[in-house]
């Protein structure tokens, strides 16, 4: 089921399988403080490979071609015009 915004017609199935770079090194470092009362003394390792992953992401563009704001600033661009 999809969602209608104006004339455009959203599919979030489609946006829920977009790739979440860093997700599982985050989860891992979240659990990691979970399990040591927020200590993160404790979470070094954990820490560590969650800075370097997005240090690596930081430097890659994004696709604004691809992404819903672009369309939607695109379609409201034309609407007002």
């Amino acid at each position: 089921m999809g969602r209608k915004a104006g004339a455009l017609y959203i599919n979030p199935k489609k946006f829920g399988a977009v790739a979440k770079p860093c997700m599982v090194e985050m989860v891992a470092f979240l659990n990691c403080l979970a399990l040591n009362k927020q200590e993160d003394d404790k979470c070094v390792k954990q820490k560590d490979l969650l800075v370097m992953c997005t240090q690596t992401q930081k430097g890659k563009p994004k696709n604004a071609a691809k992404t819903i704001n672009y369309h939607l600033q695109r379609l409201g661009r034309d609407k007002f015009l």
